[in-house]
This record gives structure tokens, C-alpha cells and sequence, in this order.
């Protein structure tokens, strides 16, 4: 954190101006760490880093927010130590806003290695086999100890699709959302509930119901992008934007694609994260303006062209598509963090793209231009 610059103690969120023909949104997010312009996108740090990735990198890129992951930092190197180090932010470098999920994602797809109760969930570390459980509590302390600017409550995350069991997932988020409350004690931390439900609108609207009479400072839209289809996903949005406080933050958790930030932006999201930009790089794979490269193709061999015309980006200004394939297929470490750095230049300027639209009235143009012209991988 650069000297004098002044730490607020609180979190707020201001609705700055909404789009006459769609749901979008343009707002400011204030916290301890600094303002975040919304609709935001934020890079997925779970390690306590953004893969291949300096602090320094994405504050040249403009990030404004960036995610690291419960689970896998109370698994390794673990919460006590972050908070020895003096917590998330000195621990990586990192002085801008951070969110931490709950980790319950995390958990929930150890498949045949947890163990759910009301009480809470007990699993096999992936690391190493030892037993853990994560109850409403643990959580919230361990991201207390993390230190994060937003920290998300425990939640449930079930198979979409079915809707007994969906029931009793949404039930139980909702008595552990009462009980990640009760054990919340810092407030220089913004928690946000999780609406849970699957793809069952009445279940949805119920959970936000229920969840908003608790009086979060935000709201995680979880469970989605689990094997639903698009289609699905974009009906619990439109289910969900007229229950959800207008004065708060919505966050599409897990959901990112250029042609999800579009689409979700549309149906009133602010927030989202996504491991794409950073997961198709190291594997050679570059986001256009008409969709992915594959980089390993044999015809990008002798091609001088950069990744993409008239794109900003370092990676861009200086690299061909032949070097940087001839860096991918030798397998030097300098290209999966060049193809990185373009992938999140892409996300981030998209938003704020996004973002500049909504403010000057221009989004649903802007969002039917780009769809036009952008061709999503198929079955994604």
C-alpha cells in the first residue's frame, strides 16, 4: 500500500446509472483497498496469485479486484501463517481490493471424499488425505485471518438439476448464512450471502428472499455454470434481478466467458470471476474479438501478425503469433505468461468497454456488435 494513502474501514456500493433497454448497470464499489468500477471482472488468484502473473502486471492491466480461494490457502500454506505474514494483501503484494470465496465450491466437488451434516462438511485435503471440516465458522475465521475485503459465506453448491435435493442445499445455505453472520467479528470486511436454488425459479426466489431479509452488503449468485445450460443460467438471472436489492452487488460467481460478461451484464450481474482467461493461455489458447486462437496451430508458425490487431497489450506491442507459438510449443514458461498477460488485457478492457457503454447508453449496440462478430467454443 503506497504511503498516505488513506484505508476507509467500510464497504458501500453506489448505483451509478442503470440501461433503459437492458438490466445493466454501471456502479462503485468502495472498499478498505480501494474503489472498484462495476461491472467488474476479477482475475482468479487461488493460490494467492494470478498464475504467471505479477501485483505489478495487473496494475499495469487495470485490475481492480482480484479473487484467491479459501479452500486451497487453509490447506496450504494456511490461514495462521497469512495472517502472521500480516495477512493476504502484504502476504502477495498485492494492495488493491480482494475477494475470498468460502470455499464451499471447492468442497462440494470432492466427490467421494466429503462428507456433508448440517453441522458442516467434513473432507480429505487433496493434498495430502488428512481430514478437515469446514463448518460456517471455520470459514469465516480463516477468511477473517485472510484478510480480504469481501469474504463470502459457507453455501452448499448441488447438482443444478435436481430439485429435492436442491431443496434441502438451499435450506441448509440459509441456516449456514445465519451462522456465517453470528460469526462474523472485523468490520473492515464486507460478507456477501450466496443465493442458492439450481435452475427451479420458485427455489431461487426463495433464496433471495430469505437471504436479502438478512442484510448482506452483497449478494453471490452460486450454483450456476455447473452443468446447466446457458439458456438455463440466463432465466435464474432474469428470475433474480428484480428480488435482489437494486442498492447492492450481484456476483456471478465462477462465470466469465467474453460472451458470459455480455449476456450476465445484461441481466443485472456487477460482478464475476473466471479461471478462463488464465487456464486456455497455458494452453495456448488467446482471446479475439472474433474468439479463441489455438497458438499451437501450424499455421500460425510464420505469421507476423500480433495476436490481435490494434490490441494495446505488451504481449501485443512487441510479440508476432509465430514466436509466440514457437515459445508454446517448446514449452518456455515466457509464453503461457505472455498469452496470459493478452487474455486478461482482453477480459478487462472488454468490461470496461462494457462499463463505458452502459454509462453513454450505448451497451445493448455495443453488447450486439461484439456477439456478431465473436464466436464462442462450441458446447461452452
Amino acid at each position: 500500500m503506497p504511503e498516505g494513502r488513506p484505508l476507509s474501514m467500510t464497504f458501500s456500493f453506489d448505483l451509478i446509472k442503470e440501461d433503459d433497454r437492458t438490466a445493466a448497470r454501471a456502479g462503485m464499489m468502495r472498499t478498505p483497498h480501494g474503489d472498484v468500477p462495476t461491472p467488474v471482472f476479477a482475475p482468479v488468484g487461488t493460490l494467492a496469485t494470478v498464475k504467471a502473473m505479477t501485483p505489478a502486471d495487473l496494475h499495469e492491466l487495470g485490475a481492480t479486484l482480484i479473487l484467491a480461494n479459501t479452500y486451497h490457502l487453509y490447506l496450504r500454506p494456511g490461514a495462521d501463517l497469512v495472517a502472521r505474514m500480516g495477512g493476504l494483501h502484504r502476504f502477495m503484494g498485492w494492495d488493491g481490493p480482494i475477494l475470498t470465496d468460502s470455499g464451499g465450491f471447492q468442497v462440494f466437488s470432492l466427490e467421494g471424499l466429503r462428507q456433508i451434516t448440517d453441522d458442516g462438511v467434513t473432507f480429505r485435503s487433496h493434498i495430502d488425505g488428512s481430514i478437515h471440516t469446514f463448518t460456517p465458522e471455520l470459514v469465516i475465521t480463516a477468511q477473517e485471518k485472510l484478510g480480504a475485503d469481501i469474504i463470502m459465506a459457507f453455501d452448499e453448491c448441488p447438482d443444478p438439476t435436481d430439485y429435492d435435493y436442491n431443496v434441502q442445499a438451499m435450506e441448509r445455505t440459509h441456516r449456514w448464512a445465519e451462522r456465517c453472520l453470528a460469526a462474523k467479528t472485523r468490520d473492515d470486511q464486507a460478507l456477501f450471502g450466496i443465493v442458492q436454488g439450481g435452475v427451479f425459479a420458485d427455489l431461487r426466489a426463495q433464496s433471495a428472499e430469505f437471504l436479502t431479509s438478512l442484510d448482506f452488503a452483497g449478494y453471490g449468485i452460486g450454483g450456476l455454470s455447473v452443468g446447466e445450460t446457458k439458456a438455463e443460467m440466463h432465466a435464474m438471472l432474469e428470475v433474480l434481478h428484480p428480488l435482489l436489492p437494486r442498492h447492492k452487488p450481484r456476483y456471478l460467481m465462477g462465470v466469465g466467458s467474453p460472451e458470459d460478461l455480455f449476456e450476465c451484464v445484461a441481466r443485472g450481474v456487477d460482478q464475476f470471476d473466471c479461471v478462463l482467461p488464465t487456464r486456455i493461455a497455458r494452453n495456448g489458447a488467446a482471446l479475439t474479438r472474433r474468439g479463441r486462437l489455438n497458438l499451437r496451430n501450424a499455421r500460425f508458425a510464420d505469421d507476423p501478425a500480433p495476436i490481435e490487431e490494434d490490441c494495446p497489450c505488451y504481449t501485443c506491442r512487441t510479440f508476432s503469433r509465430a514466436y509466440l507459438r514457437h515459445l508454446i510449443v517448446a514449452k518456455e514458461i515466457t509464453g503461457l505468461r505472455l498469452t496470459t498477460l493478452h487474455n486478461l488485457h482482453f477480459m478487462l478492457e472488454t468490461m470496461r468497454r462494457i462499463r463505458r457503454s452502459i454509462l453513454d447508453g450505448t451497451f445493448a449496440d455495443y453488447k450486439a456488435e461484439f456477439l456478431a462478430s465473436y464466436q464462442p467454443v462450441p458446447g461452452k
